[in-house]
């Protein structure tokens, strides 16, 4: 992380705001002294709103200072622990309850209805690995992660069209021939 750049960033917004603001407060003066008195105000309401947002910037850069990035790259590159090969099902696994998820649905779905029925299909054979979350995040079960990663590969045999609108997964031709030779 560019802890520099950042500051750098700051440095030359702060300055920038520096400098607008002792333009309009020239400009403010000038008005004054001619005897603009509405447009002295609304320049004064503005050097105002500058010198708030250049205290709020300055506080910003003075708390990006002191985050410890030593501390967060230590937690970011920890060694997760990567499970070891063979522990979850293959995503070769999910195809046929895949394939069989989208002829019940017609022939196209959306994603979470499609896992949805491919669970109904694979929770007998789902272990504990893949019902567990994932280790980089938490929030995303193991088999639902493979499931995705199997409709991925099979889009790139042609099982599943590959221009289906986004979240919506669509069984091809060749995606039904193969599920009826491999019922």
């Amino acid at each position: 992380m560019d802890k520099i750049g950042v500051s750098k960033a700051f440095e030359a917004l702060l300055q920038v705001l520096e400098e607008a603001k002792m333009d309009i407060s020239k400009e403010a003066k000038e008005s004054l002294e001619k005897m603009d008195f509405s447009k002295s105000r609304v320049l004064s309401e503005m050097g105002e709103k500058i010198g708030k947002f250049y205290q709020k910037i300055k506080d910003l850069k003075r708390e990006w200072q002191e985050i410890s990035f030593e501390e967060l790259n230590l937690k970011l590159f920890e060694k997760r622990e990567k499970l070891k090969k063979g522990l979850r099902t293959k995503q070769e696994d999910f195809f046929i309850p895949i394939l069989g998820a989208l002829v019940e649905l017609g022939g196209s779905g959306k994603m979470q209805k499609v896992l949805e029925r491919v669970y109904e299909k694979m929770k007998d054979r789902l272990n504990k690995y893949d019902l567990d979350p994932l280790p980089s995040d938490p929030k995303t079960i193991r088999w639902k992660n493979t499931a995705q990663w199997a409709r991925n590969e099979m889009v790139k045999k042609g099982l599943l069209a590959s221009k289906s609108p986004r979240g919506m997964w669509e069984i091809s031709q060749k995606g039904r021939e193969f599920l009826e030779k491999n019922k």
